[in-house]
């Protein structure tokens, strides 16, 4: 199930827009320079666990240069527009400074939570899908009763709402089960402790704003369910 928006509204999201600019710009570093280059940036400067129980302080900067590195453009655009989506909520509930604060340190926590359960890995970690899964679990704490309109492609694509509660537990279960089985290609553990980390964090950072409630008229009844209907 893929995150289309949500229904709440936000402010201009300045620090998510800057998150995505940073990102956007360090892949185009690590392109710019060819294809040795780009091999050169993902193990000179990802994060990998079994280097950093050799040599923890010489891999720690690795936990932070690691979140903004990407293997492609597809692992780039997936991971930005998940920030898109979730982000401008978070950090409007939060505000800038904490929203990046909250960010990085679900950042650093995935990379631990990944290091631990895979200790011996040599795999470089890259990417910033465990700081936004960090946003995704702030999300779920801090606007429960929020909506995101999901796409679903079975033949045809298929669109509905669904509770922030719903998507983000289904996505966490997700996270898991492709942990279990482990499937390969993905930091799946890194995720898991991202969003714990956020989850945890964001009651604690979360400012006394008005919580923008869903509009009154919003219901099951009047969401779409699938492309081409209004039902």
């Amino acid at each position: 199930m893929f995150p289309l928006g949500d229904d709440q509204p936000h402010g201009p999201a300045i620090a998510t827009r800057l998150l995505v600019l940073a990102n956007v710009l360090v892949f185009l570093w690590q392109a710019a320079g060819g294809p040795a280059h780009f091999a050169w940036s993902i193990q000179a400067l990802g994060f990998v666990p079994a280097r950093f129980f050799q040599d923890p302080l010489g891999e720690l900067p690795h936990v932070f240069t690691a979140m903004f590195l990407h293997g492609g453009v597809s692992h780039l655009v997936g991971n930005m527009w998940f920030l898109w989506v979730f982000g401008p909520g978070v950090e409007d509930r939060l505000g800038p400074a904490r929203y990046l604060l909250l960010y990085l340190v679900a950042g650093v926590g995935a990379a631990f939570f990944q290091a631990a359960v895979m200790p011996a890995s040599p795999v470089p970690m890259v990417g910033a899908s465990g700081a936004i899964s960090g946003v995704l679990g702030a999300y779920y704490v801090l606007l429960p009763r929020a909506w995101i309109l999901t796409l679903v492609w079975f033949i045809l694509p298929f669109f509905f709402w669904l509770p922030a509660a719903t998507y983000a537990l289904y996505w966490l279960l997700l996270q898991f089960v492709y942990g279990l089985l482990g499937v390969p290609g993905v930091a799946w553990w890194a995720h898991i402790g991202g969003f714990v980390v956020g989850a945890a964090l964001a009651p604690l950072l979360a400012s006394r704003r008005a919580y923008h409630e869903a509009p009154a008229w919003f219901s099951y009844a009047t969401a779409p369910v699938k492309l081409g209907e209004g039902r």
